[in-house]
C-alpha cells in the first residue's frame, strides 16, 4: 500500500515530535555537563563490521539485521546498533590518539527485522553513550549514573537497575566449560536456537525468553564463581561507587546482554510497566571491540537507550509536558488591499523570534479569528482599515480577550512587553 508506512515503522507527527524534542533536549543538557560529545555515523555500514563487532552467534546478526547487497555487490547492513559504528569512527579517525577518556553520545534511527510490539518497532530510535580509554570501574559507574541522571530528570519512577559481570577471555573459558557440563544433560528440553547456542555461545542461553529455556536456566552455575581476580575486583569496585552514591541496584547472574562483545560489567535499568520489554537502558564493557575492529587495544563501555520504550514510559506516568501554545501571534486581515501591511508584519516578526503565521486564503474576519483559536494564538493583530487610516493595528489578548489599538511601529516593542508580562 503506497498510502502506509511499511510495517514496523512508524511517522512520528508535528505533536509527537513535541515530545521527542523535549526528551531529546534533556539527554542533550546532561551530556553536555558530564562532558558527552555528540557523534554521527552513517545509517549503514559494511556488515563485516557487525559480524566482527556484534559477534555470529547473536540473535541481531543470525535474524534480524537488513542486509543487501549494493550496486557494487558489496555487503551492506542497515546498523542495527551503533557502539560498533562509534567504535569505527574512533579507529577510523585515530581518536585514541587523544587524551583519555574519549567520551561520546548519538542520537539516530537504527534498524532490526523483529516483530512489532509496542516500543519495539523495525526501525527504532537509540540514544546512547560510549566512553573509551578507561579500564577501571569508575568510568563504569559514572556512565551509569549518567544514565540514571537523564531518567530522574525526566522525571520516571519506580525503576530498577540490574548489574553484573560477564567476565573477560581470561575467566570466560571457565564458565563456558562449565555451563556446557550443565547445560548438555538437558540439551532436549532447549530450544532449537538454544541448542545452536550450546556450542557456539553457551552464555546466551542465559538470555533466552522461552520459557522451558528459562527454567531450565535457572539452576544452571554463576560467573561470579568463576571471575578472575582482575574481573572480581573490578566489579567489587563499581558496588562500592554506586553505594557510595545511593544507587539502588540489584545482582542478576542471568544478565548477560545479547551481544557478544560485552566483558566484565553488564547493566540494565528497566521499568517494570511496560512489561515484556521493560528494558529502557542497557549497556556494558567492551574492552575487546575496539582490537577487534582494528584499532589499538583500548577499554570502553557505554548504554543505550530505546527512545520509543523511553517515551512510552514517560507517557505511562504522565510526565511528558502539555503543548505549548503553537503560535505567538497570528495576523489578521480584514481588508486583502492591506495584505502588503500583514505581509511585512509577519516577516518582522518572525525575524525578532516571534511564531507568527497570517491567513494564506483571504477568508473573513470570524474564518481567520476561527484559525487564530485552533493555532492557539496567544496574540491576534487585527489590520482594520479604520485603524490603518491612523497607521495603527488592534492587538487582543486571546486569553483575556482585552484589546488595545497600538501603532503599527511599535508592534514588535509592545509584544516584547506583553510577552515578557504574561510569562
Amino acid at each position: 500500500m503506497l498510502t502506509a508506512a511499511p510495517r514496523g515503522t512508524k511517522d512520528i507527527l508535528p505533536a509527537e515530535a513535541r515530545d521527542w524534542r523535549y526528551v531529546e533536549n534533556i539527554i542533550r543538557g546532561i551530556c553536555s555537563v558530564y562532558n558527552y560529545q555528540e557523534i554521527r555515523t552513517p545509517i549503514f555500514e559494511h556488515t563485516e563490521l557487525f559480524l566482527r563487532g556484534i559477534g555470529e552467534a547473536t540473535d541481531v546478526v543470525d535474524k534480524e539485521m537488513y542486509t543487501f547487497l549494493d550496486r557494487g555487490k558489496r555487503s551492506i547492513t542497515l546498523r542495527p546498533e551503533n557502539t560498533a559504528s562509534a567504535v569505527r569512527a574512533f579507529v577510523e579517525h585515530k581518536l585514541y590518539a587523544e587524551p583519555a577518556p574519549v567520551k561520546l553520545f548519538y542520537m539516530g534511527p537504527m534498524f532490526r527485522y523483529d516483530r512489532p510490539q509496542a516500543g519495539r518497532q523495525r526501525q527504532f530510535h537509540q540514544f546512547g553513550v560510549e566512553a573509551l580509554g578507561v579500564p577501571g570501574p569508575n568510568i563504569d559507574a559514572e556512565i551509569i549514573l549518567l544514565a540514571v541522571h537523564i531518567l530522574q530528570k525526566l522525571g520516571l519512577q519506580d525503576l530498577q537497575l540490574k548489574i553484573n559481570s560477564v567476565g573477560c577471555p581470561n575467566c570466560r573459558p571457565v564458565y563456558r566449560k562449565k555451563l556446557q557440563e550443565y547445560f548438555r544433560p538437558h540439551l532436549a528440553e532447549l530450544c532449537e536456537d538454544c541448542q545452536s547456542r550450546f556450542e557456539r555461545n553457551p552464555m546466551r542461553i542465559l538470555d533466552c525468553k522461552v520459557p522451558t529455556c528459562k527454567a531450565v536456566a535457572a539452576g544452571a552455575p554463576h560467573l561470579a564463581d568463576s571471575l578472575c581476580e582482575e574481573c572480581k575486583a573490578h566489579f567489587e569496585g563499581l558496588q562500592k561507587l554506586l553505594t557510595a552514591e545511593g544507587i539502588k541496584y540489584t545482582l542478576d547472574p542471568n544478565l548477560v546482554r545479547g551481544l557478544d562483545y560485552y566483558t566484565k560489567t553488564a547493566f540494565e535499568i528497566q521499568y517494570a510497566a511496560l512489561g515484556a520489554q521493560s528494558a529502557v537502558c542497557g549497556g556494558g564493557r567492551y574492552d575487546g571491540l575496539v582490537a577487534e575492529i582494528g584499532g589499538p587495544p583500548t577499554p570502553g563501555i557505554g548504554f543505550a537507550m530505546g527512545l520509543e520504550r523511553l517515551l512510552l514510559a514517560l507517557q505511562g506516568q504522565q510526565l511528558l509536558p502539555p503543548a505549548a501554545n503553537l503560535l505567538d501571534v497570528y495576523a489578521v486581515t480584514c481588508n486583502q488591499a492591506r495584505f502588503g501591511e500583514t505581509f511585512t508584519a509577519v516577516q518582522q516578526l518572525r525575524h525578532a523570534g516571534f511564531k507568527a503565521e497570517y491567513d494564506y486564503a483571504g477568508r473573513s474576519l470570524k474564518a481567520q479569528m476561527k484559525q487564530a483559536n485552533r493555532l492557539q494564538a496567544r496574540y491576534v493583530l487585527i489590520f482594520g482599515d479604520e485603524e490603518g487610516l491612523r497607521g495603527h493595528v488592534t492587538l487582543k489578548n486571546m486569553q483575556s480577550s482585552e484589546q488595545k489599538e497600538i501603532a503599527l511601529t511599535e508592534i514588535i516593542n509592545i509584544l516584547e512587553t506583553e510577552v515578557q508580562s504574561n510569562g
